[in-house]
């Protein structure tokens, strides 16, 4: 991991005690919030490796719940997110994995609201920076730091190039992207980070393209 800055390895100002496993849970817990567009009814949070031999005494279970409250890290109120969500009558559960993960500050949220439902893993990687590496069975590296779109498509010819010539028309440079399937020839998921936020405009005309499914924006 390359940091850009030294502030990448201090930290956001944010409430502690740990960067890595209170900042960047929030951070996950928040960017799960905006993919998934609506505060959830329910959550279940599978906890692996460090996360879960540590997440009570470090504060990630607040935040993990704070970020889907849709607090920032610096928010006074993620101390008390636990009491917040019953009172929004947000259902938390918390499983504590024994699994062996690929990084130890792992964590799966399932998230449901109604029949709308939702599968994502993240990870943070210090210094409260996170990556979004799973959504819905699809890998994907997303590090919730720039805005991004996630375009999911039929994985036909030509999907893709229909949406970066359509970024390409209005200016907006492409800093990180990546396309995930799960079978050949069925639905696809494109993770696009720009430089600068996507107007409604652009969203709109990215919606109408061919083989275009569902499209998500993340402002920064």
């Amino acid at each position: 991991m390359r940091y850009k800055s030294v502030f990448d390895i201090i930290g956001p100002v944010m409430i502690g005690p740990s960067s890595s496993h209170t900042a960047g849970a929030a951070r996950i817990g928040r960017v799960a919030r905006t993919i998934f567009g609506v505060q959830p009814e329910s959550v279940i949070i599978s906890l692996y490796g460090s996360f879960a031999e540590t997440y009570k005494g470090h504060g990630t279970d607040v935040a993990l719940v704070g970020g889907l409250l849709d607090f920032d890290t610096s928010d006074t109120r993620i101390p008390l997110s636990l009491k917040l969500a019953k009172a929004a009558n947000m259902n938390v559960t918390f499983i504590e994995e024994e699994a062996i993960s690929d990084h130890p500050n792992t964590t799966r949220l399932q998230l449901k609201a109604g029949e709308k439902e939702m599968e994502i893993v993240g990870i943070s990687i210090g210094g409260g920076t996170i990556q979004i590496v799973e959504l819905n069975g699809f890998k994907l590296n997303l590090s919730g730091m720039n805005p991004a779109i996630l375009v999911v498509h039929n994985d036909r010819y030509g999907s893709i190039a229909g949406v970066t010539n359509l970024l390409t028309k209005y200016h907006v440079n492409i800093g990180h992207m990546e396309v995930s399937r799960k079978e050949k020839g069925k639905v696809a998921l494109m993770a696009i980070e720009t430089d600068e936020n996507i107007s409604d405009e652009v969203i709109e005309e990215i919606k109408g393209l061919p083989n275009v499914l569902q499209v998500t924006r993340m402002i920064d």
